[in-house]
């Protein structure tokens, strides 16, 4: 039977926002928020905050949560969840990695990307998409992503993709960002070096398309905000959140 951890990398030295993790919305951190709606997943065995920083792991430990300690030389979140999920027994073969700056990540989406794992042994990776507006789809901090029939992402472009030339048959979907791998392929992945549309795009996930695997992207209804400026901190200022 999969065992499951949800891990969450979080680094306090965030270069657009720095120390981000530990602005309030509403009574609790960001990096806080994260972590309890990962808590509400159905899926998960376990739900760790992989972090370098000693501030995030207080806040976590306040909440009674687990903290894994990690390098401060991890370069991506990516790195830093292949190095905590390291630390775990091999009974866990399923790892979802949901980045720190998150608050607003619903719990059934971690769960349809823990499925896309569990329900097909050979997707060694899995993601999310949400639908977005024309409007939304020329925003360059959003991140877009198109797919082929069976659900595989073809691109991720921080462009509008796909470009509207005929609008009629234009749709977009905006990714989300948590990330589902099996264990050994997380290790591996962290063993391939960056490739040339990944460092044009700043987009890690590039890296496994252009070495030629397949990542499965679930749809969820549950949009979720990531925090990189401060303006995203001022546009949900204004939200009820608890």
């Amino acid at each position: 039977m999969n065992k499951i951890a949800i891990i969450i990398p979080a680094r306090l030295a965030s270069t657009r926002l720095p120390r981000k993790l530990l602005i309030k919305i509403g009574k609790h951190s960001i990096i806080q928020h994260t972590y309890l709606n990962a808590l509400e997943s159905k899926k998960a065995d376990k739900v760790i905050v992989a972090t370098d920083s000693s501030e995030i792991r207080n806040e976590i430990t306040k909440l009674g949560g687990t903290v894994i300690m990690t390098s401060l030389s991890c370069p991506t979140g990516t790195d830093r969840c292949a190095e905590a999920a390291e630390t775990l027994d091999n009974n866990y073969d399923i790892i979802i990695n949901v980045q720190g700056d998150e608050p607003f990540v619903h719990p059934d989406t971690i769960d349809g990307v823990a499925d896309a794992l569990i329900q097909d042994p050979n997707t060694v990776m899995s993601t999310a998409k949400t639908e977005l507006s024309k409007d939304n789809a020329r925003n360059t901090s959003i991140v877009k992503v198109v797919c082929d029939k069976n659900d595989n992402a073809l691109y991720f472009s921080r462009s509008p993709i796909p470009y509207p030339r005929n609008a009629e048959y234009s749709k977009w979907y905006k990714h989300l960002g948590i990330y589902g791998y099996r264990r050994n392929f997380l290790q591996q992945l962290v063993q391939l070096q960056q490739t040339r549309l990944e460092l044009s795009e700043s987009l890690e996930q590039l890296r496994v398309l252009e070495n030629g695997y397949n990542i499965k992207v679930v749809h969820t209804p549950h949009d979720s905000v990531g925090i990189d400026t401060a303006e995203d901190i001022k546009q949900i200022s204004n939200l009820n959140y608890s």
